[in-house]
């Protein structure tokens, strides 16, 4: 027995380490599973250099510092950083982290001021509008678009890896404020407001750059900074194609571009979509749910304040879900708050994007299904619009059976760990309404029970607009902000019913919208990005940044209520 006892032992202690390094590849694969960055450069998204110089809170925004630009290569400016860190024992002070951004980075030279060759002062939709006040404001309203007109500078064709900056081929209209570069989903609005400006060379040229940008990473990122590269924006995109081509009729452009268009949608399909059940049926939908666990660049120091009571999987978790609520453009609202008892939350800590199926969502993804489809069949291609027109009706019946609640004759978010209906008043519910994600004999019904529920909200006592939720808690995307593609997605999904109640209150919505506008306007020369549905023209507040002015797609909103009531 003696004899055989060592190499027994030999064996068992050769199964137990075996089993130890197996579990140890399975911890070193799990965590490099989850902690996935938010892009590759060690500048601008990930690593030592970023965490020390925003946890040193420089400047009051985050931002501030990933928008700067290199004065050398990244290599050059990481050797530097590695100094620092030796000379002051990987604890630099705060007047040291600062020299090194002054003497490493510059403040400005990646965008330069551009004058559109469509822009004139006087566009032809002047010269229709009777009434004076108006007349007047959309006279000056149409000179903001040179306010916000830029082009990327060629340094950042020449110098990629010293900018945050992505090359964009054409000129461009940025939001403004803060946000210095295209966003994708403030585009929509942008584009919306360029058309009724006659400016379609611009228009055409913003898709232009979106498509680059689908051409060069497969998607269009939430901006056009590589630090949102892990994530994207609502899909808005054909939307865009569908009311440039209504204006142009450029089916040259559409014929070039379409194999883009479905590249964008088919992301979305690939990386976003999922599988819920409801009373034993699957059914296929979309959700926002960025695979980047870790904070955002342009949010940094604030990201870890949110998610600092966590432990480190927990910690991945809430970054996540912090990325995936800037990616819905919501950022960040009551709406992903979930209480532990599936309730709406008031702590920004209880966020759970990725656990909710929202209404905007799919039906934006619905109703570019059909505008593609529908681009196929105008092109000739009877198979390819075929095949797009059957993924719309899938997402029309997930619509309709998960989302729509007959009681309430609304649609709301669905809560995918507790099976069930978020309710709560957001303008979201609605979206159906403006994507038309429905079957046309259901347009009536669906129509007159959006005008009760708004009724029953009391949604038309808000002269300063439709507000975005009816919580006060303090995040930007709620009460009392109203922000204005909120307010052009009802008034359009209102007209889109056709009935002359839904009309009507289109009509209303749009009045106080744009009587908000031009009262702010008024006082402060300055067009808002949001505003307080409960003080017309006041500025909307709220959330991680001060309000901020331009402003794109609130121009954009504009000019669609002055065409909707004075053209």
């Amino acid at each position: 027995m003696i004899v055989f006892k060592k190499p027994f032992t030999l064996h068992y202690i050769i199964i137990i380490y075996s089993f130890l390094v197996i579990i140890l590849l399975f911890i070193i694969l799990r965590y490099n599973a989850q902690v996935m960055e938010s892009c590759d450069s060690k500048i601008y998204c990930q690593g030592s250099l970023l965490d020390t110089i925003q946890r040193a809170k420089i400047f009051n925004d985050s931002k501030s510092f990933v928008d700067l630009a290199q004065r050398k290569s990244p290599s050059v400016t990481l050797k530097h950083f590695e100094s620092l860190m030796e000379e002051t024992g990987n604890h630099p002070s705060y007047a040291q982290v600062k020299s090194f951004i002054d003497n490493n980075f510059e403040f400005q030279g990646e965008l330069v001021p551009w004058t559109p060759t469509d822009y004139t002062e006087n566009p032809q939709f002047l010269t229709k509008i009777k009434n004076t006040t108006v007349a007047d404001f959309a006279k000056k309203l149409n000179t903001v678009w040179l306010t916000l007109a830029r082009k990327v500078n060629t340094s950042v064709y020449k110098f990629p890896d010293r900018h945050s900056i992505i090359y964009l081929p054409e000129g461009f209209v940025i939001p403004g404020g803060r946000f210095k570069e295209v966003y994708y989903w403030d585009t929509y609005w942008i584009i919306k407001g360029l058309l009724i400006s006659g400016m379609t060379d611009t228009a055409r040229g913003m898709l232009n750059n979106f498509v680059s940008l689908i051409r060069r990473f497969g998607f269009i990122p939430n901006g056009t900074r590589v630090y949102y590269l892990n994530r994207s924006q609502p899909p808005l995109l054909s939307a865009m194609v569908g009311i440039y081509f209504n204006y142009t009729n450029d089916k040259k452009w559409v014929k070039k571009n379409i194999d883009a268009i479905e590249t964008e949608l088919l992301w979305w399909l690939q990386n976003r979509a999922v599988t819920v059940k409801k009373q034993g049926t699957e059914y296929r939908l979309a959700q926002y749910s960025v695979k980047s666990g870790t904070p955002r660049p342009e949010s940094y120091s604030e990201d870890i304040e949110t998610c600092r009571a966590f432990d480190y999987y927990e910690k991945i978790k809430c970054y996540k879900n912090l990325k995936s609520g800037a990616e819905s453009g919501w950022d960040f609202s009551s709406r992903w708050l979930v209480g532990s008892d599936g309730s709406i939350s008031l702590k920004l800590e209880d966020i759970d994007v990725i656990g909710i199926v929202p209404v905007d969502l799919n039906a934006f993804l619905c109703g570019g299904f059909g505008q593609i489809s529908r681009f196929y069949k105008m092109l000739g291609n009877a198979w390819q619009s075929k095949k797009w027109r059957k993924r719309e009706q899938v997402w029309m019946d997930g619509i309709s059976r998960v989302l729509y609640d007959s009681k309430d004759g609304t649609w709301y978010d669905w809560d995918i760990n507790l099976s069930k209906p978020r309710r709560g008043f957001f303008p979201s519910n609605l979206s159906p309404l403006f994507t038309e994600s429905f079957e046309p004999h259901m347009k009536e019904y669906y129509g007159r029970r959006a005008i009760e529920y708004l009724d029953k909200n009391n949604i038309d006592s808000f002269k300063g607009g439709i507000p975005t939720s009816l919580l006060q808690t303090g995040q930007q995307w709620d009460y009392p902000n109203a922000w204005p593609p909120l307010q052009d997605m009802i008034v359009t999904g209102l007209l889109n019913t056709k009935i002359p109640a839904g009309i009507e209150k289109a009509r209303l919505y749009a009045i106080y919208s744009l009587d908000a506008y031009i009262t702010g306007f008024r006082t402060t020369s300055e067009m808002f990005e949001k505003y307080d549905a409960s003080v017309s023209g006041q500025y909307g507040g709220g959330g991680e940044y001060t309000v901020q002015t331009g402003f794109g797609w609130t121009n954009g909103a504009a000019l669609s209520f002055i065409k909707l009531l004075y053209l």
